[in-house]
């Protein structure tokens, strides 16, 4: 594309919650994860697994009854996405409350909004299921997934000065919930 027509392009957005990856999700989900993973924002990875390990993880996750995937999409390719996931069933006493996890958006597709709409989306279907609360919880270093939350009012109820250790040394961690 020349820059005139790049500088005149509305980027298309969306976000869906899935049940079945095709192979082609599978693969845009893993490279969308990897960059974002290499970018500092990887749900807990700290350097890309294997992209074999990677798509295995991905087709686990429609295999776990107790998740729903959400995917954004950038132009039609898959640009981030979140998993929004049950308590256990033995937790009957926490079965009011979600878990949202594995938030990222890759680098290549940020500023368009996507962040925001995927977060509306985890709290519509988290709603729509019958929970009242969602909970996260995100390394402090994570700026732009911690503005997505906080816009969204997520409220921080607690700090782990000890959530993680990226390169040696312990990073805080942020907790979240939000009523629904």
């Amino acid at each position: 594309m020349t820059p005139e027509i790049l500088r005149d392009h509305i980027a298309k957005l969306s976000v869906e919650t899935v049940d079945q990856l095709t192979e082609r999700d599978i693969h845009e989900l893993s490279d969308a994860a990897e960059v974002a993973i290499l970018a500092g924002g990887g749900f807990g990875w700290l350097l890309p697994p294997p992209k074999s390990v990677m798509e295995d993880y991905w087709r686990g996750v429609q295999m776990i009854p107790d998740r729903h995937l959400i995917l954004a999409r950038l132009d039609k390719v898959i640009a981030g996405s979140c998993q929004i996931v049950r308590p256990p069933k033995n937790n009957e006493a926490q079965k009011f409350a979600c878990q949202l996890t594995t938030f990222f958006v890759a680098p290549w597709a940020r500023g368009h909004g996507l962040a925001q709409m995927i977060v509306a989306e985890a709290e519509a279907l988290a709603k729509s299921e019958g929970f009242l609360m969602i909970n996260l919880d995100v390394r402090a270093t994570q700026d732009r997934a911690i503005q997505s939350f906080e816009a969204r009012n997520f409220k921080r109820y607690a700090t782990n000065d000890h959530y993680a250790k990226v390169d040696g040394a312990y990073v805080p961690g942020y907790y979240y919930h939000k009523e629904l």
